[in-house]
């Protein structure tokens, strides 16, 4: 596929709450460091290559960044990133952050945010990116337990106009449901991809029942997580690339965003090529016939 001429426009488009945005987003989370992210000691990424990488998203029509005051490696720190590349952001821009987990400055974790910290923590991200308010905020969990007061707190932040729309993070339909007795949740972002999850099949459809976003993270790297796709692939997935002359993650990519108008792809890397095949796969169309061999790869897991 010719990645070169493919706008992220391509990918079609959803609104997050009153936010029009293109299917095909990026990811921060690799801005800040090479290698490995989130980690102690990551290796700085030159800074003038991440400010090239975001500024070429927004030019091939990337309108939807999702980004975390805890995406940093020593010396750099995504949201500043953005901040510098993009401000005074355009208009059509919408900025996507998560609360919850915290990072020391040495980049060690921190135990998750109170309901009473939360607000430092979007405070931080306000701060870091030159906002008045935040476009949407994901609250990240870890575990089971009731996300009620914690989401709550976010609620009232959005009431004082802090933040414009609510999402969640790490969840289960539990926690989504817990969540809209509360207040609107515009976005569900959990771990999802081919082969990856299928449990979470049936959520992702009642998201879109819902009207709610799904935002699968980790969609091209999988099981590798923050380190990165392992370089292994499936035959079912390398056969569908071949057909298409595209690359292994383009057709997870494309995958993933043909699992209903409501899902959404925010692949991240700090490579300006990577970005301009990422953003191609958007227009990527599987038949029938490739997404019932993707599925049931997808079904049997990775």
């Amino acid at each position: 596929m010719t990645s070169e001429t493919i706008n992220a426009a391509a990918s079609g488009a959803w609104e997050l709450g009153d936010l029009k945005i293109n299917r095909m987003g990026f990811g921060a989370m690799r801005l800040p460091q090479t290698g490995e992210a989130l980690v102690p000691g990551a290796v700085p990424r030159d800074r003038d290559q991440a400010i090239s990488v975001v500024r070429r998203a927004v030019e091939l029509g990337v309108n939807h960044i999702d980004t975390a005051a805890f995406y940093f490696s020593p010396l750099r720190s995504a949201n500043e990133l953005i901040n510098r590349a993009l401000a005074p952001y355009p208009d059509e821009l919408v900025i996507t952050t998560k609360v919850g987990p915290g990072r020391a400055p040495s980049g060690g974790w921190l135990p998750h945010a109170t309901p009473d910290q939360l607000r430092g923590q979007v405070e931080q991200n306000l701060r870091q990116l030159g906002r008045d308010h935040l476009d949407v905020v994901n609250l990240r969990i870890v575990g089971t337990d009731s996300i009620a007061e914690r989401f709550g707190a976010l609620a009232e932040l959005r009431d004082a106009g802090l933040i414009r729309h609510l999402g969640i993070s790490n969840v289960t339909p539990e926690h989504l449901a817990e969540a809209r007795a509360i207040a609107p949740v515009v976005c569900v972002q959990n771990q999802y991809g081919i082969g990856v999850r299928p449990d979470h099949d049936a959520f992702v459809h009642a998201c879109g029942e819902q009207g709610v976003a799904f935002v699968p993270f980790y969609s091209i790297a999988g099981t590798g997580r923050q380190a990165g796709a392992s370089g292994a692939e499936s035959d079912e997935v390398l056969a569908v690339a071949h057909a298409h002359g595209a690359s292994a993650a383009q057709v997870r990519l494309a995958w993933t965003l043909h699992r209903g108008p409501h899902v959404l792809a925010i692949p991240g890397t700090g490579d300006l090529d990577h970005l301009v095949a990422n953003v191609a796969a958007g227009g990527l169309r599987l038949s029938e016939e490739e997404l019932a061999t993707l599925n049931s790869f997808h079904r049997r897991g990775a």
